[in-house]
């Protein structure tokens, strides 16, 4: 698969930024968006704090959830006149207590040529993003994987 060119990754931001604004709520920024692969920050706010002091679970879960969804947008943007992405279902794991700034590295798990074909073929095809959640230094806290499907639009 190519590399993402700026312009269309500049894309990919704008349109998450403006189509999620949970996220935007919570101040999540991209540090890097590639087909297939999105790198996104959490900044440490006291608001998103649980009783132990470090990011609340639901404020790691959005960071997760939300990388996984720009993957999926940057990967598949050429097709979201025909389908919409939706999430199925989600599974995360927290390791350890997170302290600081968080950061979510989503990874497509099937080439995007397979499941661009199953839509092509008239299904509705299912597949995972995996989550890696860490610290800014690197320390990873917890683990994500989200199932999206291209849910074909119906005319």
């Amino acid at each position: 698969m190519a590399t993402m060119n700026a312009e269309t990754a500049e894309f990919v931001k704008s349109g998450f930024t403006a189509a999620v604004p949970f996220a935007r709520t919570l101040g999540v920024e991209f540090l890097d968006v590639d087909y297939g692969r999105v790198v996104m920050r959490l900044p440490d706010a006291e608001a998103h704090h649980n009783h132990v002091g470090g990011p609340h679970a639901g404020a790691m879960f959005t960071l997760g959830e939300s990388a996984s969804g720009a993957v999926v947008t940057g990967t598949f943007g050429e097709l979201l006149d025909r389908c919409v992405p939706l999430a199925v279902k989600a599974d995360i794991h927290y390791y350890k207590l997170a302290m600081g700034d968080m950061v979510a590295e989503a990874r497509l798990t099937r080439p995007q040529e397979e499941i661009a074909g199953e839509l092509d073929a008239g299904g509705r095809p299912e597949f995972a993003v995996e989550v890696e959640l860490r610290t800014e230094d690197g320390t990873v806290t917890g683990a994500m994987t989200v199932t999206w499907t291209l849910k074909p639009n119906t005319r």
